[in-house]
């Protein structure tokens, strides 16, 4: 099974010894940030550094002039990730004999919410979201899938990896996150996650919706939910908070626009890569789930895409409704934490893979070999070794 794992372009710049150690972990490719939101990361095994703060929402390489004279565009990184640091980095990891794939961050962008607020996700409430652009906005979808193209096709990348290509919504790992007081469960995640901007109003009237009869009815249904009542889970939950009409059209809508998104991306990736050039989207099987891993529909999205990076550290069982599509020609990668602080757990890794091969993954994935301290990297090591 081929593995992957997960880089950022701090953890190789400035420590020569770092692609050698990639090497040595047992993986053949590495899948290196090219454009990533904002974070507070460790560095634990750089000489010079042992905390990268990425400020903002940035892209990781010098942009060219196709953004002139665009109100949306990428924004340049600090002194966390200067020039061309994407490119440096893959330069040293292609000679360490590493295949490089792009990492590529979209729908996830605080700093574009911050100073373009239109752009937000709006709840029921008309609280933005500023750090979920909303896809449904025309001016969103075309900068999204723009720099969609031009993150995901760097010199000498193999291929690529689209993060966050869908809906984002309430949940967010946020800086002092305040929001866990009340247990909204998935279905009042969703309702949480409903957007009312201008632009998801109309597409609720296309649905047959009034928009703020809808707004009022999510009020309305979440009401016992900050009262202390149980969300129920899943989508039947959804559907006894909201009523089956309701929870049906906004669901329509919401898929129809992350679907369109995702077929506009991809198509933008392959015009502008290589021959043979692998796209791969971090995917979640349940369409309505908002998040990094976009919700999809699983036949959908492998007829788009080269295939899916499935989350399976709390489990491999996301990976059946994409193995079940019988697409021989799929990629289906298991997505593993390595790190334990972060609720990895590398010394069953060997054992999860096991059960992911068992499962329908044809590829493997962990993150994150810069994150993980030298006893995680050690345990990742050796279950690599005994597949």
């Amino acid at each position: 099974m081929k593995t992957s794992a997960f880089v950022y372009p701090w953890d190789v710049n400035g420590d020569p010894e770092a692609p050698g150690r990639l090497a040595a972990l047992g993986v053949e490719q590495v899948t290196l940030a090219a454009a990533y939101h904002s974070t507070r990361a460790l560095t634990p095994r750089h000489p010079r550094h042992r905390v990268v703060t990425a400020e903002h929402a940035a892209v990781l390489y010098s942009v060219d002039d196709r953004w002139e004279g665009r109100t949306l565009r990428p924004y340049p990184a600090g002194d966390w990730a200067p020039g061309d640091a994407y490119g440096e980095a893959a330069a040293a990891l292609a000679e360490a004999g590493l295949e490089v794939h792009t990492w590529v961050v979209l729908a996830h962008n605080s700093r574009l919410g911050a100073e373009h607020p239109d752009t937000s996700v709006v709840n029921a409430y008309g609280d933005r979201y500023p750090w979920a652009p909303c896809v449904a906005q025309p001016a969103t979808r075309a900068y999204l899938t723009e720099l969609a193209a031009e993150a995901a096709v760097r010199p000498g990348a193999r291929g690529t990896e689209l993060e966050s290509l869908g809906w984002y919504g309430l949940a967010h790992l946020h800086a002092h996150d305040k929001t866990a007081g009340v247990g909204l469960g998935d279905a009042g995640q969703y309702l949480m996650s409903l957007c009312f901007c201008p632009a998801c109003r109309a597409g609720y009237g296309e649905q047959g919706l009034e928009s703020e009869e809808l707004a009022r009815a999510v009020r309305s249904a979440l009401e016992p939910v900050w009262q202390g009542a149980r969300s129920d889970g899943g989508w039947a939950g959804v559907v006894k908070l909201l009523g089956e009409t309701r929870a049906d059209a906004t669901r329509a809508w919401r898929d129809h626009t992350a679907r369109t998104l995702q077929e506009a991306a991809v198509a933008a990736v392959r015009v502008a890569a290589p021959d043979g050039f692998q796209v791969l989207l971090h995917a979640d099987p349940v369409s309505y789930h908002c998040g990094a891993n976009a919700g999809v529909d699983p036949a959908h999205i492998l007829s788009v895409a080269d295939g899916v990076v499935v989350p399976c550290t709390g489990g491999s069982g996301p990976l059946t409704p994409f193995a079940e599509q019988g697409r021989r020609d799929a990629v289906v990668a298991a997505n593993f934490t390595i790190v334990s602080g972060m609720g990895g757990s590398p010394g069953t890794l060997g054992r999860d893979i096991a059960r992911a091969r068992d499962l329908g993954a044809t590829e493997l994935r962990l993150y994150h070999a810069g994150l993980a301290s030298d006893v995680d990297l050690a345990a990742a090591r050796s279950a690599l070794a005994g597949r």
